[in-house]
C-alpha cells in the first residue's frame, strides 16, 4: 500500500551474513576494501555468496586500544576488528577471554580478515552455548541465502 524510498545506500548493502574466519581468509576480493566492496565466499558445488556487511563471533585474544584494534579467534583461525574504541557501549567486550559477536563491513580478506566494526556484543555469559550453535547457525543461513 504504502512504498518507502530505498536510497542507493540500503539497495547496495544487504543484512549482515554469518560467516566463519576461514571463509573470509580464502574468500575473492570484490573491489576496494575500503569502500566495503566486499567479497565473494565459494560454498561448494558452485554456490557462492556475495557479501560485504559480516556477523561474526569469537573470544578476544588481545585488545590494543592504542590502535583502536582487537584480535579474536573462531574455531577456523583468527580476525581482526579494527574500530572498537568508537562502538557505542563496545568497552564491556574489550577483555582478553571474553566471547563476543562482531558486525561490521569486511576491511581485508587476507592473510588475515580484517572488520571494520559496526557493533559489539558481550556473549560471555551463555559462550559455551554460543560457541556450540555457532557454526551450526553460519551453516544454516549460508544454505538459505544461497
Amino acid at each position: 500500500m504504502y512504498k518507502t524510498a530505498t536510497t542507493t545506500v540500503e539497495r547496495k548493502r544487504p543484512p549482515p551474513v554469518k560467516i566463519l574466519s576461514g571463509q573470509l581468509r580464502t574468500a575473492e576480493s570484490r573491489g576496494t576494501a575500503d569502500i566495503g566492496d566486499g567479497c565473494v565466499i565459494k560454498l561448494g558445488r558452485g554456490r557462492v555468496l556475495l557479501v560485504s556487511l559480516v556477523w561474526m563471533q569469537g573470544t578476544v585474544l588481545e585488545v590494543q586500544l592504542d590502535r583502536n584494534t582487537v584480535l579474536l579467534m573462531d574455531e577456523t583461525g583468527t580476525f581482526a576488528v579494527q574500530g572498537v574504541n568508537n562502538i557505542p557501549k563496545g568497552k564491556p567486550c574489550l577483555s582478553q577471554g571474553k566471547y563476543v559477536m562482531v558486525m561490521g563491513v569486511i576491511q581485508a580478506v587476507s592473510p588475515e580478515p580484517v572488520i571494520r566494526a559496526v557493533k559489539m556484543a558481550d556473549l560471555s555469559e551463555l559462550a559455551a552455548h554460543h560457541r556450540q550453535m555457532w557454526k551450526l547457525e553460519v551453516e544454516d543461513l549460508q544454505q538459505v541465502l544461497a
